[in-house]
């Protein structure tokens, strides 16, 4: 975890997932979740006008934010988010052209993984650090489990982490984890009330706060 970006992921240990709104939406999440204490933000790209997102939100929140591109599944989606400004590629999948392509980019690539064999295939192709995906369905206990033996690769759970086990993960020596609808409320940002995304922002970071430093 030596690049600026990797530390400041296990120093903020929270990547906020935005999927399916629009760019005015996502820009008043943004701002929400800024003001709550957020600082990571991935926008999926099978969300509309995902780029155009991106590349609106690295101009206004860069110096707030790092702003990601989530759900990147191939090389040529790889290609469009970094043009789009992305900082970092996630995945829910593994594809070594992706990982390899971040490292000629000096890019960090994070790509999704399930079992052990995934896991340690995608550290060796060069990522950085792993999603573990899809954690809601395996559950912290396969999390605590598959940490003993592979402790050494950096893991970022995603999928089921709440305000209720978000402590447990870090605990239990994730990086960082991924959370979605836990964060950001689908009826909230529909309903326009992002002060209660903000107040959710805050209690999460609270959370990390009372963690074990990695």
């Amino acid at each position: 975890m030596s690049t600026e970006l990797m530390q400041s992921l296990a120093r903020e240990k929270i990547v906020a997932i935005m999927r399916g709104y629009t760019l005015e939406q996502t820009d008043a999440a943004a701002k929400a979740l800024a003001d709550g204490g957020i600082v990571f933000l991935e926008v999926t790209l099978n969300t509309d006008g995902a780029l155009r997102t991106i590349s609106h939100l690295r101009e206004k929140y860069g110096g707030r934010m790092r702003i990601g591109a989530g759900t990147v599944l191939d090389l040529g989606q790889a290609k469009q988010a970094l043009a789009a400004g992305a900082e970092y590629l996630i995945s829910p999948n593994l594809d070594e052209e992706v990982v390899g392509y971040g490292i000629q980019q000096g890019v960090e690539v994070w790509p999704g993984a399930m079992t052990p064999t995934e896991i340690v295939r995608a550290y060796k192709a060069g990522a950085s650090a792993v999603k573990l995906f899809p954690m809601a369905a395996l559950g912290f206990d396969y999390f605590k489990e598959i940490r003993a033996p592979l402790n050494r690769i950096p893991m970022i759970p995603t999928g089921g982490v709440n305000l209720h086990n978000i402590r447990a993960f870090l605990d239990a020596g994730a990086v960082a984890v991924g959370i979605g609808g836990s964060l950001v409320d689908h009826r909230c940002v529909k309903e326009g009330k992002y002060s209660v995304i903000t107040n959710t922002a805050q209690s999460f970071v609270a959370e990390v706060q009372g963690t074990v430093q990695a």
